[in-house]
């Protein structure tokens, strides 16, 4: 196992802290996240076409230190104190102060931003295992919910400048609107060993010079999020109808549907490019909140349901767990992530939490039906057990990684789900025809 770091000796041309921005905040339980969208999601901006190239804010900042001496390079000022007792210093980006989290590992190489915006993160630590970080920028288009919902990020190295056509501000700038942590310079690859040995850990985040690590490491041990309902802090306040498509310049399938059909989307943490390739593939959409009555969606005659995405243990919402119990059976539903493990639930099975969980845009899945395989976006710490499903359910994916339960189809019940993201953002498309599977499926049902 490997010792936590020590302080970078290397000099670091990278932005200095600041302090957090205000934001609105809202506690579920002892965990801390951003509060929930108000009705309908917010547009993207225009697109900017001109070639932007700056640098970040506070570079260079210097740092004067006991012998009075000015260093032209930032030094540690944050720590991550994880719940094994380790310490890791680092030096800070974005929002100050200390928060709490559970930390996991992404092994996407590119797409920070929709992984910053993903509600499946809430009450989260992103660790990013590609080391170089933040060259790219931050711009609306790549926004996958109107806020960022995860604890914190945290990264090997901070990029000193941005250079890309559609970069609007700094990944730092951005962090610091939504009073997001980070922290760079910190052996990332070190504990990603540690969190594949021992699992995910709880950690807590801080530039509070005045907690000691044995406050810190407190804090970490006598928090938990198994059990904590984490989807009613992410999901929308109200119905509101969604009917953007794929931008023309991203799109990729050949040919539109000519055939419309109404989906019912629930919002456990829905993103956007999930709804994006709905529509594209010829629905109308009305998205609602999580609690919201299956009574109600059925009153509007839906051709399907879409269970989407969303974070954290679905044992920790019953709620949900019935809602879908109503729904299956009635109309066709596809189920994604969260909604595949509520359906499993549903059904009578069991979920359980994986080791360190399934995070990033480059694993293989396997459909057992064609024996294709596909490159695969995942986010989730929770699995299907499939030895508990009910006889009639079938595993349609599996993981190739570790062979877990990635896919379901119960024709009887008409419905279908996937423990990853079709809609792959960030990640390849290649999964991107289990939205055409889910459209065949409400269209027999008309017949």
């Amino acid at each position: 196992m490997a010792a936590a770091p020590a302080t970078a000796s290397a000099p670091s041309w990278c932005p200095s802290a600041a302090s957090p921005r205000a934001a609105t905040r809202r506690s579920l339980g002892s965990l801390v996240v951003p509060a929930p969208p108000s009705g309908g999601p917010r547009r993207g901006g225009d697109r900017f076409l001109g070639v932007r190239a700056k640098a970040v804010s506070g570079v260079q900042s210097g740092a004067v230190v006991d012998d009075g001496v000015q260093r032209p390079w930032k030094l540690s000022d944050a720590r991550l104190v994880l719940e094994d007792s380790s310490v890791w210093k680092a030096k800070s980006f974005g929002a100050s102060g200390t928060q709490v989290g559970e930390v996991v590992f992404n092994t996407s190489l590119t797409g920070y931003q929709e992984i910053l915006t993903d509600p499946s993160y809430a009450g989260q630590f992103v660790l990013m295992t590609n080391p170089h970080i933040g060259n790219t920028g931050v711009n609306p288009d790549d926004e996958e919910s109107n806020q960022c919902f995860l604890a914190g990020l945290i990264i090997r190295n901070l990029s000193i400048c941005t250079s890309n056509w559609r970069c609007t501000e700094t990944l730092e700038e951005y962090l610091m609107k939504r009073n997001i942590m980070g922290i760079y310079d910190v052996d990332t690859r070190a504990i990603t060993r540690r969190l594949r040995e021992d699992g995910s850990l709880i950690g807590v985040l801080s530039t509070d010079q005045s907690r000691t690590d044995d406050e810190l490491l407190e804090m970490a041990k006598t928090w938990k999020i198994i059990g904590v309902d984490l989807i009613s802090g992410v999901t929308c306040d109200a119905p509101y109808e969604w009917s953007d498509k794929t931008d023309s310049e991203w799109e990729f399938k050949k040919g539109q549907s000519t055939e419309s059909f109404h989906v019912v989307a629930y919002d456990f943490g829905i993103k956007h490019n999930i709804l994006r390739r709905l529509t594209s593939y010829g629905c109308k959409i009305t998205v609602v909140p999580a609690n919201w009555p299956a009574s109600e969606v059925l009153k509007l005659k839906p051709d399907g349901v879409l269970f989407s995405n969303g974070p954290g243990d679905p044992a920790a919402v019953p709620y949900a767990v019935k809602t879908v119990q109503e729904i299956i059976g009635k109309v066709p539903v596809f189920g994604i992530c969260m909604g595949h493990q509520l359906i499993g639930q549903a059904l009578g099975g069991k979920t359980f939490k994986m080791k360190f969980g399934h995070h990033g845009g480059n694993h293989p899945v396997c459909d057992l039906r064609s024996g294709r395989v596909d490159i695969s976006a995942q986010n989730h710490n929770y699995a299907v057990d499939p030895e508990s499903l009910p006889e009639g359910v079938k595993v349609t994916h599996i993981n190739l990684n570790d062979n877990s339960c990635a896919g379901l189809q119960y024709p009887k019940m008409k419905l279908l789900s996937l423990q990853y993201h079709p809609e792959s953002s960030p990640g390849p498309h290649d999964s991107d025809l289990a939205f055409g599977e889910f459209i065949e499926l409400m269209k027999n049902n008309r017949w």
